[in-house]
């Protein structure tokens, strides 16, 4: 048995959620392997919208295993309220989740140092959603980190060791005034670490490769998207984990020769949120038009995402670096009502074109684009390929021939009902 990967390919919020809910019926493991609560991950399904933060998509899906792999941060009061939230729906997650002992946990005093770290770069600031995950990264790195599995074994001095630095921190080179609000953000993160005890806490790593060895099947969710990869995505305004197809191996501990099928999610335009390089980035009614048909806000920060159309330049990238074997079109529907839809396929740069992804966007790009026929036709209605218009069915060829890989799905709205499966030839 392989392990199936499913991640974004270009700035986040390309809908995963909803497409590892889709295809979890076919897998009895579904694991996430990087990132934190910053990730809110949106089901929606008999008239319900659920949004998680850390918890795997499959949790609303009978008799699987869903696990918190031990490449993601872990924030206990988030946690305890995405469980108290599931919970009101009668879903009892302590037999089916479990979580590694080696996942890294996101302090209190991490959220102040986020805050007074963002606060201090003024107009250079990178965007951060200041849920603490950076710094958590940053001491993990720094070897200096607090683990799910050090609430059984001397857990207060550990925390006590670590948070005094911090304080230190915020004291002397910050001058923050944290305390009014580390007694907030403890109050809850201990009710969750009390919470965190009922979980399994285990080496997920041993229980992924069993489960497999026991002809399990497994899918790996990852969280924001290619293009915020620490070491491939769009530096310094990225993320603070390997978001690529790479960080699946060591955020749940397999091997590379164990990487099944890579599923490659991206939207039929392209959408930002925070700070950083948008080559195709629309700052006009076009922009507007695709950020309110696209409810295009943030599902955990309520932040409004910047939009633009479908960069080529980037998605090839993405796929190269992933291995992606197939594609998954989200958020089709959204062009709907346009006239014309717009691709790039290269940039010029400093009068030269090219459709190489460069390691620097801070500089003048200009998106070469070629148009394409809008459908005018309203998606959200159809239930299966032969129904698609053919300026559609034009689009997605156009994009196939350009990537050399199929799209096996495209997505018509936000419900699980809204997915048709292609079929190709």
């Amino acid at each position: 048995m392989k392990v199936d990967v499913l991640l974004g390919l270009q700035w986040g919020d390309e809908g995963k959620g909803k497409i590892v809910d889709v295809l979890t019926p076919n897998y009895d493991v579904i694991s996430r392997f990087q990132g934190g609560p910053n990730a809110g991950h949106t089901l929606e399904f008999n008239n319900i919208k659920h949004v998680l933060h850390t918890i795997p998509s499959g949790i609303f899906r009978e008799n699987k295993l869903n696990v918190i792999g031990n490449g993601v941060v872990l924030d206990p009061g988030t946690f305890k309220k995405e469980i108290d939230s599931i919970a009101k729906l009668g879903i009892d997650l302590t037999q089916n989740l479990y979580i590694s002992k080696k996942a890294h946990l996101i302090l209190p005093t991490h959220r102040l140092l986020d805050a007074a770290s963002e606060a201090a770069k003024g107009k250079a600031k990178i965007g951060s959603t200041l849920k603490g995950i950076g710094p958590t990264y940053r001491d993990k790195t720094g070897r200096d980190g607090l683990r799910a599995g050090d609430i059984f074994s001397n857990f207060e001095q550990k925390y006590a060791d670590r948070t005094a630095k911090h304080k230190d921190i915020l004291e002397k080179q910050y001058g923050f005034e944290y305390a009014e609000a580390l007694a907030e953000y403890e109050k809850e993160w201990f009710e969750g670490i009390e919470l965190m005890k009922k979980f399994k806490i285990v080496d997920t790593e041993y229980l992924i490769n069993d489960s497999m060895a026991e002809g399990k099947s497994v899918i790996a969710e990852g969280a924001q998207g290619t293009m915020l990869d620490i070491d491939f995505g769009s530096y310094p305004f990225v993320t603070s984990s390997n978001t690529i197809c790479a960080g699946a191996c060591t955020g749940l501990g397999v091997a590379p020769n164990r990487i099944g099928k890579v599923f490659g999610i991206f939207k039929a335009y392209c959408t930002r949120v925070g700070m950083g390089p948008f080559p195709t980035e629309l700052e006009d009614e076009v922009g507007q038009q695709l950020r309110d048909a696209g409810h295009e806000y943030g599902s955990t920060t309520g932040r409004p995402r910047r939009c633009g159309w479908l960069d080529l330049v980037a998605l090839k990238y993405s796929n190269m670096i992933n291995g992606v074997t197939e594609l998954i079109m989200m958020k089709t529907d959204v062009l709907d009502d346009f006239d014309t839809i717009k691709v790039c396929v290269a940039y010029k740069i400093n009068g030269e074109v090219t459709t190489q992804f460069p390691d620097n966007l801070d500089q003048e790009i200009e998106p070469v684009y070629v148009e394409l026929p809008g459908w005018k036709t309203d998606l959200t209605k159809i239930t299966h390929q032969n129904e698609f218009p053919e300026e559609l069915n034009s689009y997605i060829n156009f994009l196939e021939e350009e990537t050399k890989l199929p799209i096996s799905i495209v997505s018509v709205g936000p419900n699980r009902a809204q997915t048709i499966i292609v079929e190709n030839d």
